[in-house]
């Protein structure tokens, strides 16, 4: 798309021959004689910047500077008449760039260019502010524009009230654990907990003891009673335990390890999976009347490289979450920036994009780094923080970190293991924006 110009000057020979320089060079031109007029074909045209002479009959063109809004596009001063203290007090007053006739056509092209980039960029951070802030309900926790997204919010409204169990798939950090508290949130079994089970953490040995408890203590299964249990990275699940989850699923029954009598548990299963399923079926290490199971209901989860169209909006929104809690100011996105968040091939899709979102926003907070940085992991946020306050979100966020990854994600133990209680721990977490599927 080319770039748009508002040219103001009373003298029709340089008007002309600024029209034809700028069309040359692909813009496109809207000129009039009078500063009155640019207002009003500003709102016609929505320029990119306005390119203006300084000495015209009526309003000169400093005027053009006054109680300008904080969206309107820069302006360009260029003059015959020009001085030093006219160039400072043009620049102070909010020009651009301030340009002596006769000009260099290459230099005012450059600045021109550099202008209305400038202005799209900021125009596209203010829109980006504007739909996060408007942002609601489901909208507001799956965050994008694109046709997939939008499929997949529908697929979440659809299966809310839904009873039976629902297999989400996708690439890991696609936000499975995410889609599953949406599911939680929105449907019957909201008021009740939400129990998060990573398969591939949980010891083998121990595994139907943690699941489904024994005589002496209550399994995960049971502490999701009257709620929902996530079972993250099914596929991970012994083979030996496989048979005793079937028949939770099918008789809503739970036997411990070592009692006689079953237990009761109402518990809505969700599961997730970044892994080919239909091929562990056929290499028999997982079963396929448990996998017909769980796949009652199924959502797919797009990959960030499916929805590019998103990466801003999200990278926006991320750094301004980490802005946030290390209480400074989100960086100013770069076209180089925007460059290198839209070249790169994101494998570990969203997930990988908050982490170099938070990565930008940290080493900014040093005046310092960019995306391409962040991303080849080249920021030294290793250093130590440069505040006290920074320091402490830092150390709780990796003790917290620590603590969630060790107990693999029980939260009761969690508190218990960090001698804070259940509360203040679930304050933290949302304090210093922890991802805990990103920890498990």
């Amino acid at each position: 798309m080319s770039y748009r110009v508002v040219v103001a000057d009373d003298d029709r020979e340089m008007r002309a021959s600024l029209e034809d320089l700028l069309e040359s060079a692909g813009w496109d031109v809207r000129s009039v004689n009078r500063a009155e007029r640019v207002a009003e074909m500003a709102k016609q045209f929505s320029p990119d910047v306005i390119l203006t002479d300084v000495r015209m009959p009526g309003q000169g063109g400093l005027s053009l500077l006054d109680v300008r809004p904080s969206d309107a596009p820069p302006v360009v001063v260029i003059t015959a008449h020009g001085d030093i203290p006219m160039a400072v007090d043009a620049i102070h007053a909010g020009a651009y760039s301030f340009l002596e006739k006769p000009f260099d056509p290459r230099r005012l092209l450059t600045i021109l260019d550099h202008a209305a980039e400038q202005h799209r960029l900021s125009h596209q951070s203010a829109r980006l502010r504007l739909r996060l802030s408007e942002l609601s309900g489901l909208d507001r926790v799956l965050l994008g524009e694109t046709p997939e997204v939008r499929d997949l919010r529908e697929d979440i409204l659809d299966l809310v009230d839904v009873r039976g169990p629902v297999m989400l798939r996708g690439e890991t950090g696609t936000g499975k654990e995410l889609v599953a508290r949406a599911l939680h949130d929105l449907g019957p079994n909201a008021v009740g907990p939400f129990v998060v089970v990573n398969c591939a953490t949980l010891p083998p040995d121990k595994f139907a003891t943690i699941m489904f408890g024994d005589t002496a203590s209550q399994g995960l299964m049971a502490v999701a009673d009257g709620g929902t249990l996530f079972l993250d990275e099914i596929g991970a699940c012994p083979s030996i335990v496989q048979a005793q989850l079937l028949r939770v699923i099918e008789a809503s029954e739970v036997l411990p390890v070592g009692a006689t009598q079953s237990v009761v548990v109402d518990a809505h299963i969700i599961s997730a999976t970044n892994t080919d399923l239909e091929a562990a079926v056929r290499a028999e290490t997982f079963r396929a009347d448990l996998l017909f199971r769980l796949n009652t209901h199924q959502v797919s989860l797009p990959t960030l490289r499916d929805r590019r169209s998103d990466i801003a909006l999200l990278y926006t929104h991320f750094a301004a979450q980490s802005a946030a809690v290390y209480e400074t100011n989100p960086p100013t996105i770069t076209p180089e920036d925007m460059s290198a968040l839209l070249a790169h091939d994101w494998p570990g899709n969203v997930r990988e994009l908050r982490h170099v979102a938070e990565r930008r926003v940290l080493a900014a907070r040093r005046g310092r780094g960019s995306v391409a940085q962040a991303l080849s992991g080249d920021e030294s946020v290793e250093d130590l923080p440069g505040t006290l306050r920074e320091a402490v979100a830092a150390f709780e966020r990796q003790m917290i970190g620590n603590a969630i990854s060790a107990h693999s994600g029980r939260m009761d133990a969690v508190a218990e293991a960090l001698g804070i209680g259940r509360r203040t721990l679930n304050e933290k977490i949302v304090k210093l924006d922890l991802d805990k599927d990103a920890l498990l």
